[in-house]
């Protein structure tokens, strides 16, 4: 997506985008939120099912396949449920989206949670930062956000469980950094 008025984007060597440095608050807020979407995929890549759902550390049941559901989950209700005035149900079994089933895999998982991304992306396309939303339940149940205030959450939820995906890629199989 380069024109005569942006520069390209960069990537790093393992594929993912790096945010803009310098912008546009919308553009600079949508770089870091696929940025941390790119890095818990590339914390994925190249696991087995079985892999994704070994556990990182008792008494934590934790997975890399429970974070991928989750944040499908978080998709789904931060720019469907809440942006979109939608009433979805889960996209899993339970709202968290933790809870494994003996039959979904990883790659399931994933396409589900790229589907979800999509969905967000196409809701909130020409929505200013300031358009809002309402919380339909929960502890925050009718307080109204903004697209801001929902890009903002997503990436520091985002933030958060890499690092989980950190350390329990790195107990799976070795592998450390972001």
């Amino acid at each position: 997506m380069t024109t005569e008025h942006s520069p390209q984007r960069q990537t790093l060597p393992d594929g993912r985008p790096v945010p803009l440095l310098t912008g546009a608050e919308r553009p600079m807020l949508e770089s870091w939120l696929d940025f941390h979407r790119a890095t818990l995929e590339l914390k994925c890549r190249g696991l087995d099912d079985g892999q994704a759902r070994a556990a990182s550390a008792r008494p934590s049941e934790l997975t890399l396949l429970g974070l991928v559901q989750h944040l499908a989950e978080v998709e789904r209700t931060w720019f469907r449920r809440v942006l979109g005035d939608l009433d979805l149900p889960p996209v899993f079994d339970e709202e968290s989206g933790y809870a494994l089933d003996p039959a979904r895999g990883l790659e399931e998982a994933l396409t589900v949670w790229r589907h979800e991304i999509a969905r967000g992306r196409e809701l909130c396309a020409g929505r200013s930062l300031e358009s809002t939303g309402r919380i339909a339940d929960g502890p925050m149940a009718g307080a109204e956000v903004s697209v801001r205030w929902v890009l903002i959450h997503l990436i520091e939820e985002y933030a958060r469980h890499n690092g989980h995906a950190d350390i329990l890629r790195e107990r799976i199989d070795g592998a450390t950094g972001t």
